[in-house]
């Protein structure tokens, strides 16, 4: 297959093209403001492999762009959601950007998109472990509310455009290629200064973390093995890990003793944050998918991994 994916110079994107490249061809488009270009150096001299450095609101590049190909990989967000400061990012790099991709999808006739999406859809949610059919949903961050809108979108296209469309809602992705997130500022932090790591909120706030190999492998799973017009799942592991935990877990492997951990106060690290995180992955389960990591499992190699990488 030809297969186009959006954000796929990113964290998670490139990791989703070394799996598809084994048997598909694969093009990235990606704007590189949080993607790396180094992620996907080594597959440039790949004949099955093409790279556009482009951004999905420049639609009649997108639509050149997505022409022949047989299947979307919408993989591309603002994925760093603790700034709120200017509130139209994730609507144009979300649900604009969403819309873009399903309208070029429609010109050029390819039928089938793959949807990263969130748990963040679900707000902060009465029921946990949350399955995929609570409701309503709620988003307390305008990332959360742009995947939603993004969810709504692609249901609106499949209906009216005879689309299929597979939508996963992530628990926290953690693993190399990792650009921000909980992992990265603890690390950069104490580079800065071991004998003291600032942790927003006050720790507790715990939440699945799934390996992003775990992540890539679900996805492409979950793809394989369901066939419903709209396929959705949530996607991470049973347990969860507190933010207390990877900040002792970080600390220990870099090395450190004797490090003070400050707290900003309060039960979340910013607003929009939901502190407590609980996916029912009980759907993909049934379907054949299990993680193959624990969260704890899970942050304990990403960190080495991504130690490693910067070092």
């Amino acid at each position: 297959m030809k297969c186009f994916v959006t954000g796929g110079a990113g964290f998670i994107g490139s990791h989703l093209v070394e799996y598809l490249l084994e048997e598909h061809s694969v093009t990235v488009y990606d704007n590189l403001s949080l993607g790396r270009k180094e992620f996907i150096a080594h597959h440039l001299s790949n004949k099955n492999f093409k790279f556009i450095e482009a951004d999905l609101l420049e639609f009649k590049k997108l639509k050149k762009s997505t022409k022949g190909h047989n299947i979307v990989f919408h993989l591309a967000a603002n994925s760093d959601i603790g700034n709120n400061e200017i509130t139209d990012t994730d609507l144009k790099n979300g649900t604009m950007a969403t819309y873009n991709v399903l309208e070029s999808m429609r010109l050029n006739k390819i039928g089938q998109i793959v949807f990263s999406s969130t748990s963040a859809v679900y707000g902060e949610a009465k029921i946990k472990p949350t399955p995929e059919d609570y409701g309503p949903l709620f988003p307390i961050s305008f990332y959360g509310a742009s995947k939603l809108a993004s969810e709504s979108l692609i249901s609106s296209f499949c209906h009216n455009f005879l689309m299929k469309a597979w939508i996963f809602r992530f628990a926290n992705i953690v693993g190399k290629n990792q650009t921000h997130g909980v992992i990265i500022d603890f690390i950069n932090k104490l580079k800065i200064n071991n004998k003291k790591l600032l942790i927003l909120g006050n720790g507790e706030q715990s939440k699945p973390y799934l390996y992003v190999k775990d992540c890539v492998e679900g996805m492409l799973f979950g793809w394989k093995n369901s066939n419903e017009q709209i396929n959705y799942y949530n996607l991470g592991c049973e347990d969860t890990t507190k933010v207390n935990k990877v900040a002792n877990m970080v600390i220990e492997e870099m090395g450190f003793r004797n490090v003070n951990l400050e707290y900003t106060g309060k039960d979340r690290g910013w607003p929009g944050d939901v502190p407590q995180v609980r996916l029912d992955t009980t759907k993909i389960n049934k379907l054949g998918f299990n993680a193959r990591l624990s969260s704890n499992d899970a942050v304990k190699k990403s960190i080495k991994e991504i130690l490693n990488q910067k070092s």
